[in-house]
């Protein structure tokens, strides 16, 4: 096994409901599009860094004669997810506490393992990767999918929007994480020691006035009450005001008739 870095990650945006949220709203078909067509039914798969178990359980829909196991490092975020997709109506959906660096599986025990934007809030991300490909059976596959924020794009422009992502980038490097994970992944998968690795693209876009209010309104309460604004606090990168001032531009954002927000993300199929 991986050794875990000496000092522990930080996770940048924390499990605040604004956050929680977000992630709820991501299913396998908008986050793991790229995964589904190469699966048989019948496959083992791990999910890395699972949070509120949403995925997880849409896999359950693709894996009918197979199993899924679900790992995340925050207790609190496992037994919500647990209680949330109960073993009674999931039967072949397990939620554990896991550590990426560290994973309690033999080698070669999965068909499959999956991680959705995990990678780039590591410290270590080839380390994890490697731990990713020792538990995955020779021929089997490493799913990865991670943001990219240098290719965010947004209209109408705002300055304090543009200070929003300076200020991400400044919490991030803060934290030893990679905002930009996204164009790193094939990288990161060679020196994992990968083969046969495939580099796709595939984004998110928020045009139309549900997925603005909601994307705005999301924004809007994270730049206060999630852990990005209590580390931009505590590192001393930011202050109140200026949260407030992010804050309230997600809002106006999020009232502009021509409103569009575009995610990009990178994403890799590997061979261990």
């Amino acid at each position: 096994m991986t050794p875990p870095p000496e000092q522990p990650d930080r996770y940048t945006h924390g499990h605040h409901e604004s956050v929680l949220r977000s992630h709820l709203w991501r299913t396998a078909e908008n986050s793991a599009g790229f995964l589904l067509p190469h699966l048989v039914g019948n496959e083992q798969l791990l999910d890395v860094g699972c949070g509120p178990g949403n995925i997880s359980a849409d896999f359950t829909n693709y894996l009918p004669t197979g199993s899924i196991t679900a790992l995340d490092r925050s207790p609190d975020i496992v037994d919500r997810a647990r209680s949330s997709y109960p073993l009674a109506t999931y039967p072949n959906l397990e939620f554990r506490v896991g550590d990426a660096y560290q994973l309690d599986f033999d080698d070669s025990k999965f068909d499959v393992v999956y991680a959705h934007q995990v990678l780039q809030h590591l410290t270590d991300p080839v380390a994890a990767l490697q731990e990713m490909r020792r538990v995955t059976k020779p021929g089997g596959l490493i799913a990865l999918r991670e943001s990219d924020y240098g290719t965010f794009a947004w209209w109408p422009q705002d300055p304090w929007l543009t200070r929003w992502l300076e200020l991400y980038y400044e919490v991030t490097r803060a934290n030893h994480a990679q905002a930009d994970a996204g164009r790193e992944l094939r990288s990161w998968a060679q020196a994992a020691g990968c083969s046969e690795i495939t580099m796709t693209s595939s984004t998110w876009t928020y045009a139309d006035e549900e997925s603005v209010t909601w994307w705005g309104e999301l924004w809007a309460a994270r730049a206060l009450e999630s852990d990005f604004a209590t580390q931009a606090l505590s590192e001393g990168l930011s202050t109140k005001s200026e949260l407030e001032a992010i804050s309230n531009a997600f809002l106006d954002w999020s009232h502009a008739s021509d409103a569009t927000f575009i995610l990009v993300h990178g994403e890799i199929l590997a061979r261990p």
